[in-house]
């Protein structure tokens, strides 16, 4: 078994058999990044950075943390979505070894401190995503409200009421069950990638299990969330997931009621 230092004094116990990483989607996030990465090493946990097409400055903090034993930088010249290079670094953890990957965005606003206790509740429920989920009371009205539609969207879409903050990128995914679904699915490549990745690990018979988490808000940070085209990609998502269900109707039903996991198409 491998010991891995937490800040603070704290451990956690990782198995040979479980071995994490880090994938922190970057795109223009010069500010945050270094702190997180140094955070994250301090942990013992090596990281991926996917540069989603960033401008110059970001590009030259990029490369000074590559040089940093456990920083592993995969570039791509054009934006493509944090969705797509949330996918393709999911794929080279698992090529490389690792069996599960938490995604932490790079702007800062996901508690670090928490992950002892995501990485802990993913060992002991290997098969299983593990989301961070945040008190909508201390979001801007505008994203809480947001994000309240979408979580009646996910319900319908699961017949589940067991995914709670289905919009938070903090979480750890099984890479094995996930790499299974991005080969024979299509998985949305921008703001709506969190949710449908989610909805549609759990048709395939995932569970979802929750760590209560906080976001650190910053203004020194903007969105990347672009209201109008964003909005029309979740409400497509959405759409595209209520069909699905539709399909997978006897399936999720039977699953509801049994409390069994299953796997679906």
């Amino acid at each position: 078994m491998m010991k891995v230092a937490i800040p603070r004094g704290e451990y956690f116990w990782v198995r040979s058999m479980f071995k994490p990483c880090i994938i922190i989607p970057v795109y223009n996030h010069r500010l945050k990044i270094a702190h997180i990465v140094n955070v994250l090493l301090e942990m013992g946990l090596p990281c991926y950075l996917l540069d989603d097409g960033s401008d110059a400055p970001s590009q030259q903090e990029l490369q000074k943390l590559q040089s940093k034993p456990g920083v592993t930088l995969l570039r791509w010249d054009q934006n493509r979505g944090k969705g797509a290079v949330v996918c393709d670094g999911i794929v080279q953890a698992e090529k490389d070894g690792y069996t599960h990957a938490l995604q932490v965005d790079a702007d800062g606003q996901h508690d670090l401190s928490d992950i002892a206790a995501m990485l802990a509740k993913s060992e002991a429920h290997q098969n299983s995503v593990v989301s961070a989920w945040r008190d909508y009371a201390d979001m801007p009205k505008g994203r809480r409200n947001g994000r309240r539609v979408t979580d009646v969207w996910v319900w319908i879409n699961t017949l589940s009421l067991s995914i709670k903050d289905s919009m938070c990128g903090f979480r750890v995914y099984p890479l094995k069950q996930t790499c299974a679904l991005l080969a024979t699915s299509n998985i949305g490549r921008r703001m709506d990638f969190d949710t449908d990745i989610l909805v549609r690990l759990y048709w395939r018979g995932a569970d979802v299990e929750h760590v209560k988490s906080r976001t650190l808000y910053s203004d020194e940070i903007p969105s990347h969330f672009d209201l109008w085209r964003d909005n029309v990609r979740i409400s497509i998502m959405h759409t595209r997931l209520f069909f699905g269900m539709l399909i997978r109707f006897p399936q999720l039903l039977f699953r509801r009621k049994s409390g069994r996991r299953n796997s679906y198409v």
